[in-house]
């Protein structure tokens, strides 16, 4: 009884969790794959731990710091993991949120006990997680009511960081998928001398990722790493190891000795477009609408040149709102031209125009595809400077929170204007195509209406072969890896927020995917 009271004269204390010989973390670099850059950065930290003087000798100074930056689910934790077990020294995890207290001057108090534990088990590493937590810009949004103890925080571990020499062996790494947000004095050499990026895997990145997953699971022959990652564009590695759970729980569903490919084939479906909700009520006259539309998008697709090719299309309801969708093979690349863009606004409408020319009217399950029309539109004009009128000016505005646009009242009348232009001339685009092409468009919604879901193949043998026969980056890798993609990612990533993984949703609610 009222030993809890004291608990208050804690409060100041840091809430590291520490590791060391006695809780030893198993994980090795052997456990990450996909990062060898990154892997080799770090490799060399614990380098400096294990064998300072040969760098010291040379006249060198330990790093004091390295900052991970990269999109969430990329393996930052698990990397810093990986330094903690293999550096065999002190490691101290917390979170970027765990300094900050209701109460007044706790933040700047744990940093202070954080350190002073540091150097007396010294050699050793700190590890912050989602350090923006903390590290944010300090005087903005002063609008709003500034956050005094957050910044309190962040100059007391600015302090610290500068604070202790280069020879008392501790480092700090930190996580963060918002560099933009953090502070300059924390960005700087001297604090965190190394910014090592983390991003999402590449094609081979990811087979090596899929390799570590499939180890546990018991699988049938014909399962291969190689079409997996070819299957699974723009996934990050949690998103790998949780089809490779997912695949697992549906064989184990449904009673099976060991995991095919067909079980791998649906839990990408069920990653990227949520559960399958066959028994969910439709009427047959939505059902026909739905059918129409993700036709619309087939077709505008197939008979688009730098439209990505078409893996499945289906109708079969998934997740929150998605009623049908429709994946792609997307190339792997940086650059998109002009052209390349107004054909992937040109297939994201075919669904609309679809509804407009075969029933004369229009429904709500256009929604997601608008909003990434205009989203595509906007930047065109305003960041790309792919307009005329507009010209060669990018007024990508990357500050957060602003409330003012960085162009004049008359520059936006334009931008909103040329951006109606684009998207008006999209549309007529695309319903010539449709109209030109209305005969496969009702024959893959019939078969649509008929099947559910259509594959590459189906459309071969309804439309004949695809007229722009261009290899991507993935049959160059992998021959016939069939199935898997993922929903239309030609898209520039930089202005669509998380990688494109959207489904072309139909409903009347606002769908629940996030776009890639």
């Amino acid at each position: 009884a009222g030993g809890g009271g004291g608990a208050i004269f804690n409060i100041g204390k840091s809430k590291a969790t520490l590791f060391d010989k006695e809780s030893q973390i198993n994980i090795t670099f052997n456990d990450v794959a996909g990062l060898e850059e990154a892997k080799q950065e770090v490799m060399e930290i614990v380098d400096f731990l294990k064998n300072p003087r040969k760098y010291t000798n040379l006249g060198g100074k330990i790093p004091k710091g390295a900052l991970l930056v990269g999109p969430p689910g990329t393996g930052k934790t698990l990397l810093a993991k990986a330094v903690a077990g293999e550096a065999q020294v002190p490691f101290f995890s917390l979170s970027g949120s765990d300094f900050v207290e209701m109460f007044v001057g706790v933040g700047a108090s744990r940093v202070r006990d954080l350190f002073k534990q540091a150097k007396e088990k010294a050699p050793c590493i700190i590890f912050i997680d989602e350090i923006d937590a903390i590290g944010r810009a300090r005087g903005k949004n002063s609008m709003m009511g500034g956050n005094d103890e957050r910044e309190n925080t962040l100059n007391q571990l600015l302090v610290e960081m500068d604070g202790f020499g280069t020879d008392s062996g501790v480092i700090i790494l930190a996580a963060t998928n918002r560099i933009d947000v953090l502070d300059t004095a924390l960005l700087r050499p001297g604090r965190f001398d190394r910014q090592i990026s983390i991003d999402k895997p590449d094609l081979i990145g990811r087979e090596q990722i899929f390799k570590v997953h499939l180890k546990p699971l018991k699988l049938s022959a014909e399962v291969d790493a190689k079409k997996l990652s070819a299957q699974t564009p723009g996934f990050a590695g949690a998103e790998i190891a949780n089809v490779c759970n997912e695949a697992a729980l549906i064989a184990a569903r449904k009673n099976k000795p060991e995991i095919d490919m067909q079980d791998f084939q649906d839990a990408v479906d069920r990653v990227i477009g949520g559960l399958e909700k066959k028994n969910k009520i439709i009427s047959p006259e939505e059902k026909r609408i739905v059918a129409y539309h993700e036709a619309g998008h087939a077709i505008a697709g197939w008979f688009l040149e730098h439209a990505d090719p078409l893996v499945k299309v289906s109708i079969v309801p998934r997740g929150v709102a998605a009623l049908g969708y429709a994946q792609y093979l997307p190339r792997e690349q940086f650059l998109y031209t002009t052209e390349q863009l107004i054909d992937s606004l040109c297939m994201t409408m075919g669904g609309r125009v679809a509804e407009d020319i075969t029933f004369g009217r229009i429904s709500t399950g256009a929604q997601n595809d608008l909003e990434r029309i205009t989203q595509l539109s906007y930047a065109m004009i305003a960041i790309y400077g792919m307009n005329d009128k507009v010209g060669n000016v990018s007024f990508r505005d990357s500050s957060e929170a602003s409330f003012q646009k960085p162009y004049s009242d008359k520059t936006a009348e334009l931008i909103d204007a040329e951006v109606r232009n684009l998207i008006n001339d999209v549309y007529a685009r695309t319903k010539q195509l449709l109209l030109d092409k209305r005969e496969g468009l009702i024959k893959i919604a019939e078969k649509l209406l008929e099947k559910e879901i259509l594959f590459q193949s189906d459309l071969e043998e309804i439309l004949g072969k695809r007229p722009f026969e261009t290899k991507t980056t993935y049959e160059e890798f992998v021959n016939g890896a069939d199935g898997g993609g993922v929903p239309q990612t030609d898209l520039p990533l930089d202005v669509l927020p998380d990688e494109a993984r959207s489904n072309e949703g139909q409903s009347s609610e606002t769908p629940s995917n996030n776009l890639n």
